[in-house]
C-alpha cells in the first residue's frame, strides 16, 4: 500500500501505477526464484554460469588448470541431485 504521508509529500504519486509497477516486479522476482529452485535441484550450488567451481573447500569434481589464479573447472555432473546435502 502507498503511505498516505508519502502521498501528501508527493501529490503527483499515482498509487495505482505504483501498485502495478510493484506487482510487475513481484512477478519478475517470483519467476527468477522459481527458476533458481528448479535449477538447484540438479546443479551443484558452487558451480557458476561458466562451469567454474566457486567452493572454498576441496571437491573431487574440481579440475585445476595451469593458471593458479583462475577458478577450477567443475567436472561434476548436472544429473546429481544435491538436495540431500542440505535438506535436514
Amino acid at each position: 500500500m502507498v503511505d498516505e504521508g508519502a502521498r501528501k509529500q508527493n501529490p503527483k504519486l499515482d498509487s495505482d501505477k505504483a501498485r502495478a509497477s510493484l506487482d510487475r516486479l513481484y512477478d519478475i522476482y517470483r519467476d527468477i526464484a522459481s527458476t533458481a529452485d528448479e535449477v538447484m535441484q540438479t546443479r551443484c550450488p558452487y558451480k557458476d554460469a561458466s562451469s567454474r567451481c566457486t567452493a572454498k573447500f576441496g571437491c573431487r569434481n574440481q579440475f585445476f588448470t595451469k593458471n593458479p589464479q583462475s577458478l577450477p573447472a567443475c567436472a561434476g555432473s548436472d544429473m546429481i541431485d544435491y538436495r540431500e546435502a542440505w535438506d535436514n
